[in-house]
């Protein structure tokens, strides 16, 4: 499998985890402690973070059979035709809890916005360019992570699409 950020060629069980990864990277961060979670309103409520500054990280797979994961305030739901658009294919799929977990290597709810097992395209939704930082899934269930929405742009090489609504 390959690692899609910055990394293309190595193994995932060689690289680094991800706060390895932020500082190796000189990635600006920051790690919000909160009891586990899985759902963005959930951490909201445990972390005091506002729901809309906490994003959605939503691993699907599209018609041709491409990983994908698509980035939305946690506060607006996904549209999966606009997010097709942004992908450029006639369809996609949310992925199961457990098919997700395998492709990002995270559980959900513990997903980021970058750095995952699998190469993935990502697509942030443009309202997100609003927000100077951004929370994600920090890797675990147990902890948020807060990044500068331009970072999660730049590694991830992200799409910027209206696909929320």
């Amino acid at each position: 499998m390959e690692q899609f950020s910055l990394f293309h060629a190595v193994e995932w069980e060689t690289m680094l985890d991800l706060e390895d990864f932020l500082k190796s990277n000189d990635v600006w961060h920051n790690f919000v402690s909160k009891p586990e979670t899985v759902h963005t309103a959930d951490a909201s409520r445990e972390s005091g973070i506002p729901l809309s500054r906490i994003t959605k990280n939503l691993v699907c797979r599209s018609s041709g059979g491409e990983f994908a994961l698509l980035i939305v305030p946690g506060d607006r739901r996904v549209s999966i035709k606009k997010a097709a658009v942004a992908l450029d294919t006639t369809n996609i799929k949310l992925l199961s809890f457990a098919e997700a977990e395998s492709v990002s290597g995270y559980p959900p709810g513990g997903t980021p916005s970058i750095y995952h097992k699998t190469k993935m395209r990502i697509v942030l939704d443009k309202s997100l360019l609003d927000r100077e930082t951004i929370f994600c899934g920090g890797g675990t269930r147990d902890r948020l992570l807060e990044l500068r929405t331009e970072d999660v742009v730049r590694l991830g090489k992200a799409v910027v699409a209206e696909i929320s609504e």
